[in-house]
């Protein structure tokens, strides 16, 4: 296999110790960018380690050690090259190839000195020596293979639980992932992953590290290492607890969790040699998957395609914003506030009705200032800062200096024309105004305005906060100045955007809403509930239907159904049990805020059922049902110009909604299971893109 990317540089130094010379590997990343290891990189490892292990032999020197360079330590395998792979023997041969480096390492007497971020494969090399110091700047420290699809699969589903025991282990492999957490210095100290830390900056650290290597090597310091593998229990326990979630996720087609649990299983009784060859295996496997391909298509996406939007004007045509105004003072209008105020820096003004709803709307800003604060995501002195920016006002004219003003009123379209009619006479000529709608029309609601050429649609997700997506709407009317201040508000909030044409729902919603509403068809027609709440497993979705539809609310959910059904046609269908739940007050789950493990309640089968089959479908049938009808949905998205690219969806999906990266958003979903071209008559991507190339 040919590499796509430019190599990592492996240079040898010198190092003379009290106790005699050390070969220090130095790893250089091209341009400037931490070092990963293409095929071409591991070549160049691999022999500098030959030739070092032949001078420890010959006594040139006395031991080895790596570290990175900048920053960065090591940034693990390389995935455009991982992403090309046409052959199981070039995933197996890569495979094999990071077990020689780890076999060569742990025969050495060998240091890794990291200096900076350690991730996946070069991680796994630390590991591989005997010996580990970092600096107390190295951060991030992970294993985030799961997440992606693959195992750390150069020794780290085999050294790392025997290191620091199989419960640290399966946080670092199989916890800390799906939740982007990864480790500090001191917490890989703490855990015993690394053997000391030193202090940071480049020259201070490499000359304390280097100073403890003459200690360990002149035995006045002896790191401990405990034996792991003794206390069977605790390691039969630290899987067991693990066996449940992880066969979920493999039901929802992300296997590599599983993987790499019975990876750890085994690893207590398992010879290197055996460890070894099952992750060559794992790795093999995994490697040469269409989920894989997906996972990388979907990383790939959301690293490279969120950060520069595609349809978006030139960031010139964007004009300065020094002042926000938020129409409303609710919960959403606060956290936007919140959002903006810290983010791009700016006094932030919401207005509401009366002085009861704007005092309610700072309170709202005053508890998000203080879980800040208490997560220690925000200093005293700045959380001061922050609730200066934010004021509250009933005045309309308190917003006539803004440059921009977003409505996050009440979804109702007669509501929205109004104030944007009343606020049209206050702003000025320049103002932007913005709507925070998550379904309806943003043309409508710049009807009779004299200048509708200023109006945007900026759909945030919520809770504002976590979700990474803001959907940048724009009508027939909108000016490139007015949709290129959306897209700059939207970075310096630090959120990725999505252009979009103005159609109902957008993409989000649409997408969704069309799910949920097949799943609520089909309990009109009979299916049971436990049916239709296990149909949708396979998907690997965050949550299922009903957990979903009670975090967004029964009434809310039944207000953008009817008004995607009354826009886009009956598709969208009726469900006389949603409207008896919201008259009646009932809720889908037994949590009145639900998780994904909140349970469904028993008793939901007796409000549907109005329009019964003979034959209803079953889980299988419920789930071809609503593969069938996604992969309408995004044909017509497309047809309808609502996005250019079909990748855009994917990116929403992903961002938006919270679907898993193995699945690569929807289309490569839709293009493996073969709904697309049953539906479509062709594949959303072709062969190759989020799936393995054909020979």
């Amino acid at each position: 296999m040919t590499s796509t990317t430019q190599p990592t540089t492996v240079t040898v130094e010198d190092v003379p110790l009290a106790g005699g010379t050390l070969a220090l590997l130095t790893l250089t990343g091209a341009d400037g960018r931490p070092a990963t290891l293409g095929p071409r990189s591991i070549a160049a490892l691999d022999e500098a380690l030959a030739a070092a292990a032949e001078r420890v032999r010959s006594g040139e020197v006395v031991a080895v050690a790596v570290t990175g360079s900048g920053q960065a330590f090591a940034a693990g395998a390389d995935l455009r090259d991982v992403s090309v792979m046409a052959h199981d023997d070039d995933a197996r041969g890569v495979a094999q190839a990071g077990h020689r480096i780890v076999a060569t390492l742990r025969e050495l007497p060998s240091f890794a000195l990291v200096n900076g971020l350690a991730l996946g494969g070069g991680l796994e090399i630390a590991l591989a020596c005997r010996y580990r110091v970092a600096s107390t700047d190295a951060a991030p420290l992970a294993l985030p293979e799961t997440s992606l699809g693959l195992v750390p699969g150069w020794g780290g589903c085999y050294l790392l639980p025997r290191l620091v025991g199989p419960e640290a282990a399966l946080q670092v492999i199989i916890d800390n992932p799906p939740r982007q957490r990864t480790l500090s210095a001191q917490q890989a100290l703490d855990i015993g992953l690394v053997d000391a830390v030193q202090r940071g900056g480049e020259a201070d650290f490499r000359d304390g590290a280097l100073a403890w290597v003459a200690e360990v090597l002149a035995g006045a310091i002896a790191p401990a290492r405990p034996d792991h593998t003794a206390d069977a229990a605790a390691w039969d326990d630290a899987v067991a607890t693990r066996r449940a979630a992880v066969a979920l996720r493999a039901e929802g087609g992300a296997p590599a969790p599983q993987r790499a649990l019975e990876l750890v299983a085994a690893a207590r009784t398992a010879t290197q040699e055996e460890g070894f060859a099952a992750e060559d295996a794992a790795l093999t496997d995994l490697i040469m998957s269409d989920q894989l391909r997906a996972g990388l298509y979907a990383f790939d996406l959301t690293r490279r395609r969120a950060r520069r939007p595609e349809g978006a004007p030139s960031e010139e045509l964007a004009r300065p914003v020094r002042r926000v105004g938020i129409l409303g003072a609710g919960l959403m209008a606060s956290q936007l506030a919140v959002l903006l105020a810290r983010t791009l820096r700016v006094p932030v003004t919401m207005r509401d009705l009366d002085d009861e709803r704007a005092a309610a709307g700072l309170a709202h800003v005053e508890a998000q200032v203080a879980r800040l604060q208490r997560s220690g995501r925000l200093a005293e002195a700045k959380a001061a800062e922050l609730r200066q920016r934010v004021t509250a006002t009933t005045d309309l004219a308190d917003l006539a200096g803004s440059d921009l003003v977003i409505e996050a009123v009440f979804e109702d379209l007669g509501v929205k024309q109004r104030v944007f009619a009343e606020l049209e006479a206050v702003v000025g000529p320049d103002c932007v105004l913005a709507t925070n709608t998550s379904a309806l029309s943003v043309t409508a609601m710049a009807d009779g305005l004299a200048h509708p050429e200023r109006v945007v649609g900026l759909h945030f997700f919520n809770p504002v906060a976590q979700m990474p997506l803001v959907e940048v709407v724009r009508t027939p009317h909108t000016s490139d100045t007015a949709y290129a201040t959306a897209f700059a508000v939207a970075a310096g909030a630090r959120k990725s955007a999505i252009a979009c044409q103005d159609a109902p729902g957008f993409v989000v919603n649409r997408v969704l809403v069309r799910l949920l509403g097949e799943v609520l068809g089909a309990l009109e027609e009979g299916t049971t509930v436990a049916d239709a709440d296990r149909a949708l497993r396979p998907m690997g979705l965050p949550m299922g239907p009903f957990q979903l539809l009670q975090l967004v609310g029964p009434a809310v959910a039944m207000h953008v159904l009817d008004e995607l059904r009354r826009t886009l046609g009956d598709r969208y269908p009726q469900s006389p049990g949603l409207a008896r739940m919201v008259a009646e007050g009932e809720r889908f789950t037994v949590d009145e805020r639900p998780s994904a493990a909140s349970a469904v309640r028993e008793d939901l089968d007796r409000f549907f059922g109005s329009r019964p089959l003979p034959e209803p479908l079953d889980a299988d049938g419920v789930l071809r049902r609503v593969q069938r009808a996604l992969a309408e949905e995004v044909h017509l998205l497309l047809q309808d110009g609502v996005v250019a690219d079909v990748r855009d969806v994917d990116l929403a999906m992903v961002l938006g909604a919270g679907w898993p990266l193995h699945n690569g958003g929807i289309a490569p979903y839709l293009d493996r299971t073969g709904t697309s071209e049953a539906v479509t008559g062709r594949r959303f991507l072709p062969p190759g893109v989020a799936s393995l190339p054909h020979p």
